[in-house]
Order: structure tokens, then sequence, then C-alpha cells
């Protein structure tokens, strides 16, 4: 797993149940299509984030599968209705099988 490759999460602040929130992420992360060439000709080999999955307590609320047309650094956001507290784990998985996490403490008054 690459070190500069970075997740960054944003959730709202103030969560009342019932809310329904936006959640906004975004990775570090090249995004090479595998449609370009290199200074010497040849092809550069594909390698994307290919899948971002979420999950609330150990159960999945949200995965997007990602393709070669999405830019470097995907920003990707989705909207949750939040009923209770507990942990947000994402999870992201590129060609190569690096696999990037992070978690976040989602907060319901």
């Amino acid at each position: 797993m690459s070190t500069d490759i970075r997740p960054r999460i944003r959730i709202p602040q103030g969560i009342q149940r019932g809310d329904v929130i936006e959640i906004k992420t975004m990775i570090s992360h090249p995004m090479e299509s595998g449609q370009r060439k290199d200074d010497g000709g040849r092809i550069i080999p594909r390698m994307i984030v290919n899948r971002m999955t979420v999950t609330l307590n150990g159960r999945q609320v949200f995965e997007a599968r990602l393709e070669p047309a999405v830019s470097a650094n995907p920003y990707v956001s989705f909207f949750l209705k939040c009923t209770q507290s507990g942990r947000l784990d994402f999870t992201w998985t590129d060609d190569n099988g690096g696999l990037y996490k992070a978690s976040r403490d989602l907060t319901v008054a």
C-alpha cells in the first residue's frame, strides 16, 4: 500500500435521529486509466480505485463501483438516513489489490 494515498471524509455534526445527511469522501489516488502512453510510447497500465464500500456497525450502507473514466483523486458523496450512532468503516480497493481504510464515528442525538 502506498503511503501517499490518503482518504478524506466529511460528516456533518449535530445529527438528530431520522436526519438524512450527506457524507463526502475523497481519496488521493492517481487513477491511471490504462489508455495513456509514457514518454517511450508504452501503455501505462490501468491502476484505479475500482470499489468503495461503507459499513455502519458492520452493516453495509453504501457501495460504489468506479470505472476508468473517474478522475484522479475521486470524490464520492452519498446520503444516509441516520437512525443510530456507530462506527462508519470506509474501504477503497484498487486494481492492484491495494486496500485503503478509514473509520469515523457517527453520533446521533
